[in-house]
Order: C-alpha cells, then structure tokens, then sequence
C-alpha cells in the first residue's frame, strides 16, 4: 500500500488525487505543517522537511509531482501513456512545476495565503499576469481537445490542474481563457478528484 504523508490542505492533495485516479490502495499519514514535519521520524521520510512525501514499498519519494509520476507508472496507461506521450506527459508535468506554480504561488500569497495585513497588491498583480501569461499557451494547447494530450485524462491533466487548484478554488479570474476554465471543471469534478476535494474539505 502506498503511504502519503501530508494533510490534504496541502501539496499532498494531488498524490490523493493521482491515487484516487490510479485506483491504489493507499493510506495517508497525517503530517501537518507544524513542528511534526521537523520530527527526526519524518526527516527520515522526507530530509527537506515538507509534505508530501511517499513510501512504496521500499521506495521513498519527495516532491508531489514526482510522486503522482510514479503513481502513474504503477497505474499505467491511460493515465501514464506510452512512447511520444510519455514525453509530454514529463512535459507539461515539468511546465506546471516551473512555470505554472511560481505565478500561481505569488499571487495566492498575496490574496488569500497569508494575513490580510501581510499581502502586496502589486505581487498579487505580478503574479495574476504571470498565470494570464501561461494559461494563454494552456488555452492555445487545449483548443478543441478535453484535455492536455488529447480527449483521454492523463497524469498530465492532474499535475497541472493540481498546481491550479488553488488558484481556481480561491476565484482566480478565469474569464480571458475559457478553454482552461472548462478543462478545470472536467478535471476537478471527475470522481477521483470529487474523492480528493472530500478530505481537503473535511481537514
């Protein structure tokens, strides 16, 4: 059985999710954001001390993106698919992850993370233009498809919907893209992603 220790409320969310889509057991070892992820026991888990982080047997990973990768691979396709597809796949992963997040992160800090007294109108603007900069590129690569690499959901789609969760959940104003604003849809209502969204909501 696969273990993800985090909390829903955080960056583990996409592991129960890609979980949940791959249809394996799992258990979530409930590790929060406080003085327990600094504790010698996790450290040994994760050396970063951060959540999420997984074991599989006698794997252990760090780092949710990579983790939903391996995920995948167990599952097979159609969530990891094969060949040119894989490569995309590894694509648009690594894009959510360098692109995608740091925007998406600079404006959530600024708007709903942190306290009020905290936020920066114009970080917040900074990092609203960054996300409308990438999600017109996610607009174009959507056109007419359901989802990232075609009409099929892959592990694709949930990395990068994963990272645009917050953002979504928290109404970023999606309006200029409809293309991505329909694909989040798709993606956060799908059972799986219902099952996720659950625990995150119940935390």
């Amino acid at each position: 059985m696969i273990r993800i220790h985090g909390i829903a409320k955080s960056r583990a969310f996409r592991c129960i999710w890609a979980a949940e889509e791959a249809g394996l057991a799992y258990e979530v070892v409930p590790v929060g954001f406080g003085p327990g992820i600094k504790a010698e026991a996790f450290l040994k888990v994760n050396p970063n001390g951060k959540i999420p982080a997984m074991e599989d047997g006698a794997l252990v990973l760090f780092e949710s993106l990579a983790i939903n990768l391996h995920i995948a691979a167990r599952a097979g396709a159609p969530l990891l698919p094969a060949g040119d597809d894989a490569s995309r796949v590894l694509q648009w992963t690594l894009w959510a992850g360098t692109e995608v997040e740091p925007a998406a992160m600079q404006w959530g800090y600024n708007t709903y993370m942190r306290p009020p007294a905290e936020r920066d109108a114009g970080q917040a603007a900074a990092g609203a233009a960054g996300l409308h900069a990438r999600l017109d590129v996610l607009e174009g690569q959507l056109g007419a498809n359901a989802h990232l690499l075609g009409n099929v959901f892959t592990i694709a789609d949930c990395n990068l919907a994963g990272v645009l969760y917050g953002v979504w959940s928290n109404k970023f104003d999606f309006d200029g893209h409809p293309r991505v604003k329909a694909w989040l849809e798709r993606c956060f209502n799908r059972p799986g992603a219902l099952a996720a969204r659950a625990q995150r909501d119940a935390a």
